[in-house]
């Protein structure tokens, strides 16, 4: 009980919220972390998820490649990474590591999605004289929407909660708070640390469901996934 209390006041302490080592400057750090490495994931995983989708063809193997990822820890792979030439390229090792954990779940979201659209539907568009990209676009990708949008939040906030790791490769964000309780040897400081990353976690969730209701709205009840 001492415990949380003593870290309860380090989070009500406002000499702990400014400055460069402060939570309001870490907090900015972790968000933007989060958000670059995010975009580079659905920049990387949802063409390929969409086109082998709409294709039918060679999507179980790129699913299957990406899941197998999953099996080496983020930690693991940033080892792996500092230990390359790439460990020179400044926060790039980090940035892959976390690219590398966010990529399964866009991928397969998105591309079970598209093989989730009835195919009566898009066999009635096909027959409607429809192109490829017509139907890629104005057909499946809709259908799909829903729950290629769930796979976006489950890698939004699997980031939030994994981007702690760029602490220990000297790089911002909220991981900063707790490594530097460990080195001060307090636990509070560590606890208060994890709660930020924790309830920072749970305001992305929220945020994504708010904002991503009414597209799922749009596509109708019982496809959100």
């Amino acid at each position: 009980m001492n415990t949380l209390t003593a870290s309860w006041d380090w989070l009500t302490d406002a000499a702990h919220w400014s400055g460069p080592d402060g939570v309001a400057h870490r907090l900015l750090e972790h968000l933007y972390l989060t958000g670059v490495c995010l975009a580079i994931a659905c920049a990387l995983a949802l063409p390929v998820a969409l086109v082998l989708g709409h294709v039918g063809r060679g999507g179980a193997l790129a699913v299957n490649l990406s899941n197998a990822g999953r099996a080496v820890p983020t930690f693991a792979v940033l080892v792996l990474l500092l230990l390359s030439p790439i460990g020179t390229w400044g926060s790039w090792p980090t940035v892959i590591a976390l690219v590398l954990f966010a990529v399964p779940p866009v991928l397969t979201n998105a591309y079970t999605a598209m093989r989730g659209v009835d195919r009566d539907v898009v066999r009635a568009g096909r027959g409607m004289g429809m192109t490829g990209w017509q139907l890629l676009s104005r057909v499946e990708l809709p259908l799909a929407l829903p729950l290629i949008l769930t796979g976006v939040r489950i890698a939004a906030v699997q980031l939030v909660a994994t981007a702690t790791v760029a602490a220990l490769a000297g790089g911002g964000g909220l991981g900063r708070i707790i490594t530097a309780g460990f080195n001060l040897a307090s636990t509070p400081q560590v606890v208060a640390g994890a709660v930020l990353v924790a309830v920072l976690a749970l305001l992305v969730e929220a945020v994504f469901v708010l904002a991503l209701r009414p597209a799922l709205r749009a596509v109708g009840p019982g496809r959100a996934g």
